[in-house]
């Protein structure tokens, strides 16, 4: 099987810290609430319309589209991580949605049999791609003609403060670990809008648009919670990582960051700013 992104199936599938995601999946859902509501505002879901859902991860956002859908509709999660759409069937299974089916594929290079797919939708998962370009064009093959795209990829890491206190924090107490390129596969590789809108005109897709969208993030639990969150996914885990942290530094960039959040807390909550990416197309 041709597998252009295998790097990332490992990473999603067994890495530690990929595999995180499942210990932590309703704190990250929940922080990343307001995005996906975004994705599915945009996307204007009819009920009976069939919906491909590229980079699923565990399914919070299959178990929504198929509410927008209803019984009449069909969501198929795409993910390269097995784990992830187990747990995604298995959360499907418990609400009783029938309408959700998932599939582990490669989705830049995956082949479409079947009627062809209204809408496809993304929160956060088509940035890891090793050929967007690639993936754009295969993924416009899946959709009937008219159909259209609506997905989420986050912003600069300077607005977007869930990334940068974590790395500013982590970064001040060991150091700065070696600089990547800011267009390489990964959760910021979608930053530069014009790169990407040239990238998805040239895969053949119209109407290509991307708007920033200022929001509030809404994490689970107080700034201390956060923190260890934060400390376990996300920059500052992959800056411990980097400089093999002790526990000692833990401590320390734990406290350094809480003080970072705290200017966020508020009566409901943790509401962290952040600019969102939102594309849009049609075949």
């Amino acid at each position: 099987m041709d597998m252009p992104n295998a790097d990332q199936l490992e990473y999603w599938s067994t890495s530690p810290s990929g595999v995180k995601w499942l210990t932590y999946e309703d704190h990250l859902d929940a922080a990343m609430a307001t995005a996906l509501d975004l994705v599915l505002d945009r996307a204007a879901l009819q009920p009976g319309e069939r919906v491909l859902d590229i980079g699923c991860g565990t399914g919070a956002s299959l178990l929504a589209a198929a509410g927008k859908v209803g019984p009449a509709g069909a969501v198929l999660g795409l993910d390269i991580s097995t784990p992830f759409l187990d747990r995604a069937q298995s959360r499907a299974d418990h609400a009783g949605m029938r309408n959700i089916a998932v599939r582990q594929a490669d989705a830049q290079v995956a082949l479409f049999d079947g009627p062809p797919w209204d809408v496809l939708i993304s929160r956060f998962g088509v940035m890891f791609f090793t050929d967007p370009q690639a993936a754009f064009a295969n993924l416009a093959l899946a959709l009937r003609p008219g159909g259209r795209m609506c997905f989420a990829a986050w912003g600069g890491v300077s607005d977007n403060p869930w990334f940068r206190l974590p790395f500013e924090a982590a970064t001040r107490r060991l150091g700065t670990a070696p600089a990547s390129d800011p267009d390489a596969p990964g959760p910021m590789g979608f930053q530069n809008a014009g790169r990407v809108t040239a990238l998805m005109q040239a895969a053949g897709l119209d109407a290509v648009t991307c708007d920033a969208v200022d929001l509030l993030m809404t994490p689970l639990g107080t700034a201390e919670e956060v923190a260890d969150l934060c400390l376990r996914v996300g920059p500052a885990s992959r800056v411990m990582t980097h400089f093999e942290g002790t526990q000692a530094d833990a401590q320390a960039i734990r406290e350094d960051l809480i003080a970072r959040l705290q200017p966020f807390a508020t009566p409901a909550g943790l509401r962290i700013p952040a600019r969102i990416n939102l594309f849009e197309a049609r075949v």
